[in-house]
């Protein structure tokens, strides 16, 4: 099993950036596929990014594609998401998610969570 918890939430003017940073503890991080999923108010969770358990082979949906970043440490436990021009759009509570099997963009096939953080971009 693994607990994820991430930071780095917050709110910021659109054009701005923010990282947010996804700590896991447990079962060995590396062997987990990771990714980054939303939620606005009145929305389903949405896929954002995802990273191979390498760190090799990234994924994007195409509302962030050439504005956010996936990343990760393996050595520190940790993903990143580097967000820049953030939107109004881009509000939304962003979950960590942690999957055992191949890298995807499904939500059902990641098994950890974390709470998520709450991002706020104003316009």
């Amino acid at each position: 099993q693994v607990q994820l918890v991430e930071s780095g939430g917050g709110l910021v003017q659109a054009g701005g950036s923010l990282r947010l940073s996804c700590a896991a503890s447990g079962r060995t991080f590396s062997s987990y596929a990771m990714g980054w999923f939303r939620q606005a108010p009145g929305k389903e969770r949405e896929f954002v990014a995802a990273i191979s358990r390498s760190g090799g082979t990234t994924y994007y949906a195409d509302s962030v594609k050439g504005r956010f970043t996936i990343a990760r440490g393996n050595a520190k436990n940790t993903v990143y998401l580097q967000m820049n021009s953030l939107k109004p759009e881009d509000t939304a509570v962003y979950y960590c998610a942690a999957g055992q099997g191949v890298t995807t963009t499904r939500l059902v096939d990641y098994g950890y969570w974390g709470q998520g953080t709450q991002v706020t971009v104003s316009s």
